[in-house]
């Protein structure tokens, strides 16, 4: 039986402030994304908004329910809020997961360890845990979520498995699908991150230069003209980049749409991260 793929890109995350994942809804709507109710995730410190793409991933639009100030300090619901992955990141394009295995006795982290062994990149994965949330509609929806370790999870993906993907994927924006994941990185850092991803995607880098690496993902629906996003590690190659990552640190700068050909064109802002409208070519 062959190992799974753990290049499959799942979804994308993008945080805004307390409370406003209404807010952040209409402001994608406004860029042209069909935006459909998520829910509130179990232990009710955060809430969600999804995007679906016609490739089957999709974007996350996540808000924590309530500020910091709102749970009193060294209470339990305190400790859970400060002690969140996400609790103290800028908003914007925060992280990015790939599909893990449909087979519980399947292990990512294992096969992405294993690997990270044999090649000498230092990634480690901590073993699957339970994730979930509650829709509008009061249907409970569970999977597994194993991620990397806390100093590695700015450029690294985590991997979840959704048991219940909604749908509705048409956009009044054209956009088909993720064309690239953009994340800046230190020059002195680059290689070692490269190394890192590599033994993550399971594959070598398609494209490297001085600048940066490309790896080609894959998409949860597979066939004919079904557009592929690209994975790329990049330093930062002018003033405004440059002063992104020193106030922000290493991790997720844009990401790109393929949309069809009267879609929309250029850049535009969340207005919180980067986008970019990339005409498909097959």
């Amino acid at each position: 039986m062959s190992a799974p793929s753990t290049k499959i890109l799942d979804h994308i995350v993008h945080l805004t402030p307390p409370g406003t994942v209404e807010l952040a809804s209409q402001q994608f709507r406004d860029l042209g994304f069909t935006v459909i109710p998520g829910g509130t995730h179990t232990g009710g410190l955060t809430a969600n908004a999804l995007v679906i793409l016609a490739t089957g991933s999709y974007l996350e639009l996540i808000s924590f329910t309530h500020p910091a100030s709102h749970y009193p300090p060294s209470s339990p619901d305190r400790q859970k809020r400060d002690s969140n992955p996400w609790s103290h990141k800028h908003p914007g394009w925060i992280d990015y997961a790939f599909l893990g295995a449909s087979d519980p006795d399947v292990s990512i982290a294992r096969i992405i360890n294993e690997r990270a062994r044999l090649d000498g990149s230092g990634v480690e994965y901590e073993p699957e845990v339970a994730g979930g949330r509650v829709r509008e509609d009061g249907k409970t929806l569970k999977w597994m979520i194993t991620a990397p370790s806390e100093e590695q999870r700015r450029e690294l993906s985590r991997f979840s498995v959704p048991i219940d993907p909604p749908s509705n994927s048409k956009h009044p924006s054209g956009v088909l699908g993720i064309a690239h994941v953009r994340i800046l990185v230190l020059a002195e850092s680059l290689d070692a991150q490269s190394a890192q991803l590599t033994s993550v995607v399971g594959d070598p880098p398609v494209e490297h230069s001085s600048s940066g690496y490309t790896w080609y993902l894959e998409t949860p629906r597979t066939g004919l003209g079904v557009l592929k996003p690209r994975l790329i590690l990049s330093v930062p190659v002018d003033d405004e980049e440059e002063e992104y990552l020193a106030e922000r640190g290493p991790g997720i700068y844009e990401i790109a749409f393929w949309v069809g050909p009267d879609g929309k064109e250029g850049t535009s802002a969340t207005p919180y991260g980067k986008i970019v409208w990339q005409v498909e070519t097959r």
